[in-house]
């Protein structure tokens, strides 16, 4: 059986906690090795605008953002010489189902973009014509693999994954329902 994904889940714009009221995610702050690369890559392979740059002082780099819609940001740090990419430590050094995407606690894994799932295909066809490789599409589900080759009612989310310049692994996903706090018990047990 073959299902089409038609909803996120069910979030509401902003929220409120008994402390704090946090209405997403304003910036992800990254760093880069090239400066003019990163931009080129987010702005012409993923399209993103390019909304802001900082000279930072006493020479130290410089701060970028990119927007991402509804207020959100990527950002990057340049330094001039920072230490090189630390793959399997600061961050993954394969993809999902391998034992590369492991890193280290506190690291950054993956930046996942929220993406419209009846357009993932395309997507990913995109991506390939502008010479990125990319995994196949993956339907996250329950199973003992939790990735099913084909969409069913228990697929909860699908993405996609590849790889900036720098070797930051991205990920386009969406939701394919709306999935609460399923699970919770599991984790806190």
């Amino acid at each position: 059986m073959t299902t089409t994904p038609t909803e996120s889940p069910d979030v509401e714009a902003d929220v409120d906690t008994p402390e704090f009221q946090l209405r997403g995610i304003n910036h992800l702050a990254l760093v880069c090795s090239d400066m003019d690369r990163t931009v080129d890559f987010y702005t012409k392979v993923l399209g993103m605008p390019l909304v802001k740059s900082i000279e930072l002082p006493m020479g130290m780099g410089k701060h970028f953002f990119f927007g991402l819609g509804n207020g959100d940001c990527l950002a990057f740090f340049w330094f001039p010489g920072a230490p090189g990419p630390a793959p399997g430590i600061a961050a993954p050094s394969g993809l999902p189902g391998t034992a590369g995407l492991l890193s280290a606690v506190g690291s950054m894994n993956h930046v996942a973009f929220d993406v419209p799932p009846e357009l993932m295909e395309e997507y990913r066809e995109k991506l390939v014509a502008k010479g990125i490789e990319c995994t196949r599409v993956a339907n996250h589900d329950d199973s003992p693999d939790q990735v099913s080759r084909h969409m069913h009612p228990g697929v909860f989310m699908r993405s996609l994954y590849f790889f900036d310049p720098d070797g930051i692994l991205l990920e386009f996903s969406c939701w394919t329902k709306d999935v609460g706090v399923e699970g919770y018990d599991q984790l806190s047990g």
